[in-house]
């Protein structure tokens, strides 16, 4: 027997398949529940990996795929192949090598660091040099980056997706924690990444969850109330429960009733765009008499669930109109819109273009599912090689736009920031533009005239055939805090619940973290509720 495997490294948690490389079969499927290192998008990792050290985020990283190759319960040491596929930051982190030059885009600053840019140009290099366990025989296949927030994941999914041989102008956009995006006009690819953040593949939402078995992932307006899909054990939406979402109600129960445990980031979209259609919701406030919108098993969409899905769809927007400009286009000359990913794929296409994820022009919208890992198992069965990639991403980097120093991205992300969490009329919206000379999009989006065209039913290809296994990615990291007087303030304020204060010795304090659970330096709650000012959660070790 020998196998494959394709590792889809993302900023959000690790997805991988084992397949059978002689039939072609997928014969096993792993996910976590979240990424292993503290933080919740790549800003927050690679300031973990510089400051708690680099071993110790690729040690986390390492330690969680070994964990994940486990699940497979095949023979590891049949395994040849590993393909993956993932942005330059995940790759790098996987690697161990140099991340600097990804945190300081400064040509000047990295010079004074003495930091010298790794080629990431691609590479085959042995699994045990990279600590993977049981794969003596194994090489994995890295396939190379084309800016430093663009990648794999980006190639993929040009690659995977029909983008290319489209004659009129159409974007394509991965809808996860970078959002990864390219417009294709004329043959030219406008690429670009912006941080949207985790909330639509549902974290920093409150009961969010990535795509998994018991995931609330999308909702219904019925005459009888709003009837709620959850994610049965091939990842495939069941009915649920019909329920009042005023009150939590059940009017009706579903097949899945009770077995809701989370909402992903596709069911925040369904309930931000039911909410606002019945005028539920008007960001950043839901309207209801406890102030939430209470889905099925008492699973709630707070006001800064609607607050942090507005800020990544607002990124969202701000970056294809972005595009566009550079382009020399706007709304009305992009009428197909492709989304990837598995948000992409999972979403009510509709109802994600009513509430601003996709380009308002749109008169046809394609959805893939996961293109990552797509790419990932064609290079396990040698269906690509790494020359064409590396041949396809100089190709990407010629028009390249910075959203980061972009001067249009930054207004138009003004403008949505205004929107979402200010309370500003959606009506002002295009006097905002004016202001920026930016010419306007139009004054009522409707989905309603739009064909739209699923072209996978799972996120995950052959899950229909074995179950997905899913583990808990995160370490604990620990440590001593001196000085520490054992008040738990900081237990009682993480938001994540992942933090544990402990006796160690006589009048000491141990600090315990899940590592997966930890929202990272883009909250440190903790250490700032702390009346000592004691606490440093990057001290602590594995």
């Amino acid at each position: 027997m020998r196998y494959g495997i394709a590792l889809d490294l993302g900023t959000s948690g690790f997805r991988c398949q084992a397949v059978d490389l002689d039939t072609g079969e997928t014969v096993a499927t792993a996910i976590t529940e979240r990424h292993p290192i503290p933080g919740m998008n790549v800003i927050d990792h690679v300031n973990f990996a510089m400051k708690a050290g680099e071993d110790v985020a690729n040690g986390l990283m390492i330690e969680t795929i070994n964990n994940l190759f486990a699940e497979f319960g095949i023979d590891l040491s049949c395994v040849e192949k590993i393909g993956v596929c993932g942005n330059p930051f995940q790759l790098s982190l996987f690697q161990n090598i140099e991340i600097r030059d990804l945190a300081y885009a400064g040509k000047n600053m990295l010079k004074d660091l003495g930091v010298v840019s790794p080629p990431r140009n691609g590479d085959i290099v042995s699994a045990e040099s990279l600590g993977l366990k049981g794969m003596p025989k194994a090489e994995v296949i890295i396939p190379p980056a084309v800016r430093h927030e663009i990648g794999a994941d980006a190639i993929a999914m040009m690659m995977e997706t029909d983008i290319l041989d489209v004659k009129e102008p159409c974007i394509v956009v991965d809808y996860g924690t970078n959002a990864e995006m390219a417009l294709v006009v004329n043959g030219k690819i406008y690429s670009g990444s912006a941080a949207a953040g985790p909330a639509l593949e549902g974290q920093q939402i409150q009961r969010g969850m990535l795509a998994a078995p018991g995931a609330l992932s999308e909702i219904e307006i019925t005459d009888d109330g709003w009837k709620c899909y959850v994610l049965d054990d091939t990842l495939a939406p069941v009915e649920g429960d019909v329920i009042d979402p005023l009150t939590g109600k059940v009017i009706a129960e579903g097949p899945m009733h009770g077995k809701a445990v989370g909402i992903t980031g596709t069911g925040v979209i369904a309930a931000l765009a039911n909410g606002m259609r019945a005028g539920i919701i008007v960001p950043p406030k839901i309207n209801t008499p406890t102030g939430t919108l209470i889905l099925q098993d008492g699973i709630e969409i707070t006001s800064n669930d609607v607050d942090e899905a507005g800020k990544a769809i607002g990124a969202l927007r701000a970056g294809f109109l972005t595009l566009m400009d550079a382009a020399g286009l706007w709304v009305d000359d992009v009428r197909t819109a492709y989304m990837s990913g598995a948000s992409g794929l999972y979403v009510d296409a509709r109802k994600a273009m009513d509430v601003g994820m996709v380009t308002p022009g749109a008169k046809k919208i394609i959805q893939f599912g996961n293109t990552s890992i797509g790419l990932a198992r064609k290079i396990v069965h040698g269906q690509v090689d790494l020359d064409s990639l590396r041949e396809f991403a100089k190709q990407l980097r010629a028009d390249h736009v910075m959203f980061a120093t972009s001067d249009v991205f930054k207004n138009l992300y003004s403008v949505e920031y205004s929107v979402w969490c200010t309370g500003m009329p959606m009506s002002m919206y295009n006097d905002m533009l004016d202001m920026y000379s930016l010419k306007h999009i139009p004054d009522v989006i409707s989905s309603a005239d739009t064909e739209v065209t699923r072209l996978a039913k799972r996120d995950l290809p052959d899950t229909e055939k074995c179950k997905v296994r899913m583990i808990k990615s995160g370490m604990i990291l620990s440590g001593v805090v001196e000085r520490c007087i054992g008040c738990k303030k900081c237990v009682k304020e993480c938001p994540e619940k992942a933090l544990t204060i402990l006796p160690e010795g006589v009048s000491k304090y141990k600090a315990q973290i899940e590592s997966d659970r930890c929202a990272g330096t883009a909250c440190r709650r903790c250490e700032r509720i702390c009346p000592e000012k004691v606490l440093r959660t990057l001290d602590l070790k594995l």
